[in-house]
């Protein structure tokens, strides 16, 4: 299998743990053609609580880590969960709470990115 093809496996894989878990405004940004990015593909959700946004991280750990045997290089906030970051390398996922993902307006920083919204 090469790289894309494992690459879009994470990536659905990610979408369907979200899907289960009821995140909202999934939104993945393609950064491959962007000079410089940190990765190719960021995706963002919304949980509506600290208790969603820990469930939907959870989620995506657990079914990549099962389905894909793959796990993630590095995650953050966890300690809150206003916000976690999960850093597969070539794919990072932020959970944002409501309010958070308002704040931060991630979306803008990547205003150049082919961009494709699931729901």
């Amino acid at each position: 299998m090469n790289k894309t093809t494992e690459k879009q496996l994470l990536i659905d894989k990610i979408v369907e743990a979200i899907q289960d878990t009821k995140g909202e405004e999934i939104m993945i940004f393609d950064l491959s053609k962007i000079e410089n990015s940190v990765a190719q593909t960021f995706i963002i959700c919304t949980g509506n609580s600290n208790t969603q946004v820990s469930a939907i991280s959870g989620n995506i750990e657990k079914k990549v880590r099962n389905e894909l045997q793959d796990r993630p290089w590095h995650v953050e906030g966890t300690e809150n969960s206003l916000w976690v970051l999960l850093d597969y390398v070539s794919v990072v996922v932020h959970v944002f709470q409501r309010e958070t993902r308002a704040y931060y307006d991630i979306e803008e920083l990547w205003g150049d990115a082919e961009i494709t919204k699931i729901n």
